[in-house]
């Protein structure tokens, strides 16, 4: 198993409150980020959202398809949404909110290992994960974009 640390950060001129509810309802978010797929409810959990599990389907720019089911373990509403992930990829995403003026701050911490024996082959391979960055790094760039425009709102580099 090949690990995996990655960051992102987006700085959203819109209210956290805008910015948590587009990311907590992860069940539309293939109507406005196209690298999602679907996204399809396994398990309600409590009205929040606690131990809910969703099974997610992920499309880059690399020509493979990324399936993860991922259960709801932390909601701190306008703070941190955790989640730990199953599937093609194992570990936990962790986003965090902080309200900057009128802007939003949103970090995601994506701790994972690949979980496929083809993603574990691939993965010694030191262009290849320098590729799976750069494909996950392409993912998170366009969602940042795509949540900007959901909001209508822009999207600014972080000083």
């Amino acid at each position: 198993m090949a690990d995996f640390r990655l960051t992102t950060l987006w700085c959203i001129e819109a209210p956290v409150q805008a910015v948590w509810d587009a990311i907590h309802d992860s069940v539309h978010w293939p109507t406005w980020w196209t690298n999602v797929e679907t996204v399809r409810e396994l398990q309600a959990g409590a009205i929040d959202g606690l131990g809910a599990v969703h099974r997610y389907t992920w499309k880059g720019v690399l020509p493979y398809r990324v399936v993860i089911d991922v259960r709801v373990t932390r909601v701190a509403p306008l703070v941190a949404l955790e989640g730990e992930a199953r599937g093609a990829l194992e570990g936990v995403g962790r986003w965090h909110f902080e309200a900057d003026g009128g802007r939003t701050v949103v970090r995601y911490d994506w701790h994972v290992k690949t979980a496929t024996a083809w993603m574990n082959v691939v993965a010694l391979v030191p262009l290849a994960r320098l590729a799976f960055r750069w494909n996950h790094d392409s993912i998170m760039r366009e969602g940042g974009a795509a949540l900007a425009r959901l909001l209508d709102a822009r999207l600014v580099d972080i000083e």
